[in-house]
């Protein structure tokens, strides 16, 4: 089975987007704009391990047995 960079750049897209609670954040008028990027990184770099994980199931999805 061969995956192509394209699909698991599209997949670590797809991961990042579905894990940052964006409209929450965007639409709440009482956080401001340096405590939005600040909460718009951890959310980043907390969301890596399940894009990582993402990325394993389709590349060996015998490990999700």
């Amino acid at each position: 089975m061969k995956i192509n960079k394209k699909l698991i750049l599209l997949l670590a897209l797809i991961w990042f987007v579905i894990s940052l609670p964006l409209p929450w954040i965007i639409n709440n008028p009482n956080v401001s704009e340096s405590a939005f990027y600040t909460t718009l990184g951890i959310i980043g770099i907390m969301s890596i391990p399940f894009v990582m994980l993402g990325i394993a199931w389709t590349l060996k999805p015998e490990l999700t047995h």
